[in-house]
């Protein structure tokens, strides 16, 4: 793994909720409409980390692992924190649905684990756990 840099990003962006750490601008989101364990997650055509596979920016990635989503089986990466360590979300490395390959290198930011632009976090309900567009199938 090449070096790891924490920098503060400019314009609207999402940070961790333990440390502050700036992880993705609101221009790179996708799609607001995921679901994970927790409740609400954004997909992002990239993360700060995403700089190239030497260079990681406020984030660093898990080692890859297939997991079955509510959507298929996806080939993905956890994403952690450089600031405190904490997982905050997972990278689509292969998704082995055709319908599903427009997620492939976007990552997923977990809604219950940043804060938004505007300081705001994101709180577990129990309909959290019901349905979704993706998430561990467990």
């Amino acid at each position: 793994m090449g070096r790891l840099f924490v920098v503060n990003l400019e314009g609207k962006i999402y940070s961790c909720k333990h440390c502050r750490t700036h992880l993705a601008l609101c221009e790179d989101i996708v799609s607001k409409s995921f679901h994970c364990r927790h409740g609400k997650a954004y997909l992002f055509s990239k993360v700060a980390g995403m700089v190239d596979c030497l260079l990681r920016v406020n984030v660093s990635v898990g080692e890859r692992e297939e997991r079955m989503m509510m959507t298929g089986l996806h080939t993905v990466a956890d994403i952690f924190c450089v600031g405190c360590g904490s997982i905050v979300g997972w990278k689509y490395e292969t998704a082995h649905e055709k319908s599903q390959k427009y997620k492939e290198g976007k990552s997923v930011l977990e809604r219950f684990k940043v804060s938004g632009p505007d300081g705001s976090n994101y709180w577990v309900s129990h309909e959290a756990h019901v349905g979704g567009s993706d998430a561990d199938d467990v």
